[in-house]
């Protein structure tokens, strides 16, 4: 997960890059919110980056010249979260991409993940709920206030981080920071930058049909804390306008091999509740709906996001139950199961999917080709909760490019 995003980096082709590296020494400081009842007391949260990136200043690169030419690059850093001995530090490494919002205001997004050295322990660490793997996604998003305009560019900046597992393992409350940065831009050849002229955007539409096939992996609850698969496919359609911004919607189809085992083994719930399930297994741990995605397309990488609606998906109940439930122990010394209550939330977050990740590309997206493969990973969830996390291989075909004046 670590490295699976470097393509971001080098999304655009070479023309005259030597003139267009930068590097950002940067320094955050802020406070990590907690994450559980009995969460451990932190000191302030520190941080130290370096932003290498490139300013994309290629007339061949129809994406950045749609988005008004935007900085991209890689964030690498290492952050003490304020308590060594229980939260520990990360270790970052973030795909990232800035726009300039207004004159001297940047807004900077990225996604990559994180080596993370002090993980729960259920004996040892138990007050630390938010961090059970060592690997995990992470998500970065600041905005920049620029401070001077020279050689050397000071910043100033307010933003978050967040860095959770995708559901692999149990407990994952994930770890959420708000931080203030301060940051320098050194620019390699600031004249060249300062000389480039940007030319008219040019528009353009194109249909495509896609399909997917993915393996993922979760875990059911903390009791059934094991990672099992996830298979998945869908099927989509859709259109491309000016070769960057790529919109669709279809289907998709999920099994679930935890829900299978769960109802197989005849588990608790299933035999008290949902007898019905064990007529057929595979359909009940099946979960299929209908799905709207966006995508924005940097030549061999795609950051796509989608929404979708849940049509069948009647394992849920037991997999809410076990997760939302709590123990408590009576008068009597006895521990009790409470299960959760199937509430209005469990409602909408039944019904709502969502997906977030990168797909890279075999061919560069600018060339519009026919045919075209990917490999795309992603975080999927229940509304936003993270549900499982997913390799899958991609396959997109193209009808013929429309240009338009």
């Amino acid at each position: 997960m670590l490295f699976s995003s470097i393509p971001f980096l080098f999304c655009q082709s070479e023309l005259n890059s030597n003139e267009s590296f930068y590097v950002i020494p940067e320094f955050v400081l802020g406070k990590t919110l907690e994450a559980n009842d009995g969460f451990p007391k932190t000191q302030l949260q520190k941080g130290l980056f370096v932003n290498l990136g490139q300013y994309n200043f290629n007339e061949n690169n129809i994406w950045a010249r749609q988005l008004n030419y935007p900085k991209t690059g890689v964030s690498i850093g290492i952050i003490d979260f304020g308590e060594t001995e229980k939260i520990g530090r990360a270790y970052t490494f973030i795909p990232f991409i800035e726009y300039q919002l207004f004159k001297r205001w940047n807004l900077h997004v990225g996604m990559g993940g994180s080596y993370m050295d002090t993980l729960y322990d259920e004996e040892n660490n138990p007050s630390n709920r938010a961090i059970t793997t060592h690997l995990n996604w992470s998500f970065r998003s600041f905005m920049h206030y620029r401070l001077l305009n020279n050689k050397v560019n000071w910043r100033f900046g307010l933003g978050y981080i967040h860095h959770s597992n995708g559901h692999t393992r149990l407990p994952n409350q994930g770890l959420n920071s708000l931080l203030a940065s301060f940051s320098a831009v050194i620019d390699t050849q600031p004249e060249a930058i300062k000389s480039f002229e940007k030319t008219k955007k040019k528009k353009s539409v194109q249909t495509y049909f896609s399909g997917r096939f993915g393996y993922g992996e979760n875990v059911l609850s903390e009791i059934f804390n094991e990672k099992k698969p996830v298979y998945t496919m869908a099927f989509s359609a859709g259109r491309i306008y000016n070769k960057t911004f790529k919109f669709g919607g279809g289907f998709y189809y999920r099994f679930y091999q935890h829900y299978y085992d769960y109802i197989k083994n005849e588990e608790d719930l299933v035999i008290q509740e949902y007898p019905i399930f064990l007529e057929n297994p595979t359909g009940y741990a099946s979960n299929y709906g209908l799905f709207a995605t966006a995508e924005l397309l940097l030549g061999h990488v795609g950051f796509e996001f989608s929404l979708g609606f849940n049509i069948h998906k009647p394992f849920y109940p037991i997999d809410w139950k076990l997760n939302e439930g709590f123990d408590y122990v009576n008068p009597m010394g006895e521990t009790i199961d409470v299960l959760g209550e199937l509430d209005w939330y469990y409602e909408i977050k039944r019904s709502i999917s969502s997906r977030l990740g990168l797909n890279f590309y075999l061919i560069n997206t600018n060339k519009s080709p026919k045919h075209n493969v990917a490999l795309g990973l992603h975080i999927n969830g229940n509304l936003g909760q993270a549900d499982f996390t997913d390799l899958s291989l991609i396959y997109v075909y193209h009808l013929d490019l429309i240009n338009k004046k």
